[in-house]
């Protein structure tokens, strides 16, 4: 056994678990509608199918104010029951147990009748909750010993309930949101009654032989969050109050520290599961950025907790645990952290999906049936939608050649791996170089392909997927030696000088001033990333929160990131990760302009005009990003030809580089080819 930590069993006393993987709360937006429940089950079947060995639900409210937004998800009544029957009978006959998570968003619910401890609005939400009185407050927990009994009524094996993440209970827990002067407030006694009345009622009415996980805020991450002593106090609390485990976790949502994207090493909080070993003895959960079997392994073997939770990476691959089990990581489709597909969907009131397995959340949708009779499809172009696009179609038993003028494949990630924070996209494209040797596609790299040669070679049908070329900068001096594309920089290691005015201010060129001003290897490491950003694992401070780094002593270099665009420079970014992007950017030192008109370029810098006001950066180098052209050169004279042509990604559509969109279209495409 490879992994001998991970897969050891965990007995609870009443069940016992098959490993030590918990598949963490993930909300798609199927847990919102009943006509989404057999989707949903489909979707948690392969979960449990790929041997997680404990599966939590979306987050579902206990009573309708509870809810994220009016009309969220929610298991008050028995009405409701059928439907969580499907999903709770799907994993079971995959061999899965499953929790459902109990999430009551109080002043984080997005509509004018949330409810909270105190009448204090949350600075990400334009809605004041209301107060409870002491008789709402009972009729809360009443509420969630509901959901837990309907839970165990329906056939789950038991309730997480979320007590962190800056939601409802958490906003009990601390001082800061917490304003009451009643028998709810007040002392940390006082203020952790809600919690712990929720576990104990919770217990004494579903019984000994049902988990119970509580999710423990052991980071809050913000200002007057709670003390280490009043966290360990608490878990004391919630295990005498009838808790079967301990689920870590970290930050409120209004934190301005990142906690889960792609910009947090591997593993950066499980010293704070490991501090509370000890202290309780019910089994405890370390999380967030936990993505690969070796990881989990070293976590487990090095004593921080019993259990490890991932919950994106069971989006990405929903095998994770099956093809640990067998020893094979590299087999693995690892989670990049990216956001984009998943909270960034949620975030913005869609579905999530997963930016590299589009068939996430959509297992009813896109299923690659073998192909009614296979064909001989040419592929061109290896980057995100080509390889998307050969896979799926070989799964589907098609004969697929893959013909890429790179030596190698990857298209744009082997250039988005180079960018601090995004090291992740290495192992995008490990899992798909394993993948096409696998299900045996001919691949011809460093092959141009040519239209005549594609006709005369026979094939029935051709996927062009060949990408995008940077456009260029039409104002004088654009050519001059001191201009650059943004692929110069990343594909050829052009020297670039001190003083840089980047021209475009979109993902590339974020993209690029990360690129200049940061180290990769410091990107990678923990220390690092916690001063930078204010975490104190020493826990001197409430909420684990130091002294974040506002200004890099040294930068590397001057830099201007500027676009035509008046509106604020970044906008366009992830909804959940944008603001990690600027803040980043803003402390080493980077300037940003917006409303610009570029005038010209001499061996002097660049002219420009801002607010009406000309100006000259005297900068050594200035790269373009100002966008891309689609490379569709081959769609004419293959139509013209007759044969069956079809085109994805950026040849498609030359919008901001968007490898969600590419693998989705490749995806899609293979499974109607």
């Amino acid at each position: 056994m490879r992994y001998p930590s991970l897969f050891r069993p965990l007995e609870l006393g009443h069940t016992t678990l098959a490993n030590r993987i918990l598949m963490g709360s993930m909300h798609t937006g199927l847990e919102d509608r009943a006509s989404d429940f057999d989707a949903l089950a489909a979707y948690l079947a392969a979960r449990a199918r790929g041997g997680a060995g404990l599966i939590v639900t979306g987050g579902f409210a206990p009573n309708r104010r509870g809810g994220g937004y009016w009309g969220a998800g929610k298991l008050s009544s028995r009405w409701e029951l059928p439907r969580h029957r499907k999903v709770t009978q799907a994993v079971h006959a995959e061999g899965g147990k499953l929790c459902l998570q109990i999430l009551h968003t109080g002043r984080y619910a997005y509509h004018p009748l949330a409810v909270a401890p105190s009448r204090l609005k949350a600075p990400i939400n334009p809605f004041t909750p209301w107060a409870l009185s002491e008789r709402g407050v009972e009729s809360q927990i009443d509420d969630f010993v509901t959901c837990a009994a309907l839970s165990q009524e329906a056939g789950y094996d038991g309730v997480e309930v979320m007590g962190s993440e800056g939601y409802f209970i958490n906003q009990f827990l601390t001082a800061k949101t917490n304003h009451r002067t009643d028998r709810w407030g007040g002392s940390f006694a006082q203020r952790m009654r809600l919690p712990i009345e929720i576990v104990r009622r919770t217990r004494e009415k579903v019984g000994p032989d049902f988990i119970i996980v509580y999710r423990l805020s052991m980071l809050d991450l913000v200002e007057d969050g709670q003390s280490w002593e009043e966290i360990v106090q608490l878990g004391q609390a919630i295990e005498r109050a009838g808790a079967s485990i301990i689920n870590t976790g970290i930050g409120w949502h209004e934190s301005r520290v990142p906690t889960i994207a792609t910009t947090v090493p591997r593993g950066a909080f499980t010293w704070v599961t490991r501090k509370l070993r000890g202290a309780v003895t019910v089994p405890l959960v370390t999380t967030n950025r936990i993505n690969m079997p070796d990881d989990a392994e070293r976590i487990l073997a090095a004593g921080d907790a019993d259990m490890v939770s991932l919950a994106r990476p069971f989006l990405a691959d929903p095998e994770w645990a099956r093809k640990a089990e067998r020893g094979e990581p590299e087999t693995i489709n690892t989670c990049i952290a990216c956001n984009q597909a998943c909270l960034d969907a949620v975030f913005e009131g869609r579905k999530a999906s997963c930016l590299v397995n589009p068939r996430a959340g959509r297992e009813t949708e896109l299923v690659a049936q073998r192909a009614p009779r296979p064909r001989r499809i040419a592929v061109i172009g290896a980057g995100p939608a080509g390889l998307a696009a050969a896979t799926v179609a070989a799964e589907r038993g098609h004969a697929v050649t893959l013909f890429e003028a790179d030596p190698r494949i990857g298209g744009q990630f082997n250039y988005a791996k180079r960018i601090p924070g995004k090291a992740e996209f290495e192992e995008t494209l490990r899992y798909f170089a394993n993948r096409l040797a696998a299900l045996g596609v001919e691949q011809r790299l460093g092959v141009r392909a040519e239209a005549a040669a594609l006709i005369a070679d026979g094939f029935e049908a051709v996927v062009l997927a060949t990408g995008v070329k940077p456009r260029a900068l039409r104002i004088p001096g654009a050519d001059g030696p001191n201009v650059l594309s943004y692929l110069q920089v990343l594909r050829d290691d052009a020297p670039v000088g001190r003083r840089v005015a980047i021209v475009g201010a979109g993902g590339i060129g974020f993209d690029i001033a990360t690129f200049l001003t940061q180290d990769r290897a410091e990107s990678l490491d923990p220390q690092v990333y916690a001063r930078a950003w204010g975490v104190d694992p020493a826990y001197g401070a409430r909420g684990g929160l130091g002294t974040a780094l506002a200004h890099d002593p040294e930068p590397a270099r001057e830099v201007w990131l500027m676009q035509r665009k008046t509106t604020k420079v970044g906008a366009g970014l992830g909804k959940t990760t944008g603001w990690i992007h600027r803040r980043a950017l803003k402390r080493h030192g980077v300037r940003t302009l917006a409303g610009v008109e570029y005038r010209a370029i001499d061996a002097d810098g660049i002219h420009l005009v801002e607010g009406g006001v000309a100006r000259h950066l005297a900068v050594d180098t200035v790269v373009v990003c100002a966008g891309q052209e689609p490379r569709a050169e081959l769609q004419a004279p293959l139509v013209a030809a007759g044969l069956e042509t079809h085109v994805i990604g950026g040849a498609a559509l030359a919008a901001e580089l968007d490898a969600e969109r590419a693998i989705r279209e490749g995806t899609e495409l293979a499974v109607r080819l």
